[in-house]
């Protein structure tokens, strides 16, 4: 039987199919810095989008279920080969795999007067046939530790069934049900999968630098406590997102992340962006549960959409970001640090989230700030596709 690396090296096609992450994570890139520069105009009621959905509910759905599915695609179809001992995904198939996500795209985007379901069927079309090829890989290499990885994946897609639904009966989708869950189990897979690799990578450079302290390792009894605590915020804001019996499951659950976050030793990581990013893109996970615990609370100190773009934009914008950069540089064999172009990209990325941010903030200043976030974003993004984007078109060096 072949190897992964024998697997790779034995297809002699285009170089973007010979792994998961790298059409993915291109395509992704290229694709959220693309659907930025469009809504900059759409928000402004200078360009109409030929969509069926409402500007709004086009952007945060192609945020959130266009541009995070692809991410998920390529680092699931990376990493579920060693978790599981079973060959990847790679060539044609993968090609094929990418082909679905394109339409997904260009089907939401060009929707107007189509049949709803039609325009649902072929956006759900990769996510369904990634969530079987993945339970497949989990199933045979008897995985069964990942399961609630694929779990969360369900979860993730039914959302994006619902997001649709929702949109079809004329609700307004960018606030609905299905957003929600969808960014829920966004979250859930940042705290169980950031949990492992986080301290991880921190433990295996820390220990290469001498004496000092190390992250406490993962998934120990606080950790089990503390995603508990945050399912149950989760659930309960995605049903009810304005209860006030909610603020108090929201700051519990920031309060024993923001812990557990202390608990890895990121303070002793600041010489290295690679890990320092890691650290900053899970601190939004807590700080939008506080953020938005707050605006339950206090309604007139902070907006509830600003809190939320605390985890759209920072938890998960930037720690997106954050992985797709470090796997990039490791599985093309380049050296795991981080130069100056990518610093820019995280420089970036937090130019747009603190912009954001303050739109809610100072709402007379808030056109403003929103370009401002768009292009910091569209830079982030664009950036890195254009890069990391070589590195993903040629074989390892």
């Amino acid at each position: 039987m072949s190897t992964t690396a024998e697997l790779m090296r034995a297809w002699r096609g285009p170089a973007i199919l010979s792994f998961g992450f790298r059409p993915f994570f291109l395509g992704a890139t290229i694709w959220v810095a693309l659907a930025m520069a469009l809504w900059i105009p759409a928000l402004s009621g200078s360009l109409e989008l030929p969509s069926q959905f409402d500007a709004a509910s086009w952007h945060a759905h192609e945020f959130l279920f266009g541009y995070l599915s692809a991410v998920i695609a390529g680092f699931l179809l990376t990493a579920v080969p060693n978790w599981t001992g079973q060959l990847p995904i790679v060539g044609w198939p993968l090609g094929g795999l990418f082909v679905l996500w394109v339409g997904g795209r260009a089907g939401v985007l060009l929707s107007d007067g189509l049949p709803s379901l039609d325009v649902a069927l072929v956006d759900l079309a990769m996510p369904v046939a990634l969530t079987g090829l993945l339970a497949r890989e989990i199933i045979v290499g008897k995985n069964w530790r990942n399961l609630i990885v694929l779990t969360m994946l369900g979860i993730f897609t039914i959302s994006n069934a619902i997001f649709h639904w929702e949109a079809a009966r004329g609700d307004y989708a960018a606030q609905g049900y299905g957003l929600r869950a969808g960014l829920g189990a966004a979250l859930m897979m940042i705290a169980v999968i950031g949990g492992r690799i986080v301290p991880s990578f921190t433990r295996n450079w820390l220990a290469r630098q001498g004496p000092g302290r190390l992250p406490v390792p993962p998934m120990q009894r606080f950790d089990k406590i503390a995603l508990l605590a945050l399912l149950a915020a989760l659930f309960a804001w995605i049903a009810a997102p304005e209860a006030q019996a909610l603020a108090p499951l929201l700051l519990a659950a920031g309060a024993l992340h923001l812990v557990r976050l202390a608990r890895w030793a990121g303070d002793r990581t600041l010489a290295e962006p690679l890990l320092w990013i890691l650290h900053l893109g899970y601190l939004f996970l807590p700080l939008g549960a506080i953020a938005l615990g707050v605006s339950i609370l206090v309604p007139g100190v902070f907006g509830g959409a600003s809190a939320q773009h605390l985890w759209m934009a920072g938890a998960v914008g930037l720690m997106t970001l954050a992985v797709m950069t470090r796997a990039t540089l490791g599985h093309t064999g380049h050296e795991l640090k981080a130069g100056r172009g990518t610093l820019t990209l995280y420089l970036g990325q937090l130019a747009a989230i603190l912009a954001r941010l303050a739109a809610g903030l100072w709402p007379d200043q808030a056109p403003l700030l929103h370009i401002l976030s768009g292009l910091a974003w569209i830079a982030a993004f664009g950036g890195f596709a254009m890069l990391y984007g070589p590195a993903m078109m040629r074989r390892r060096v």
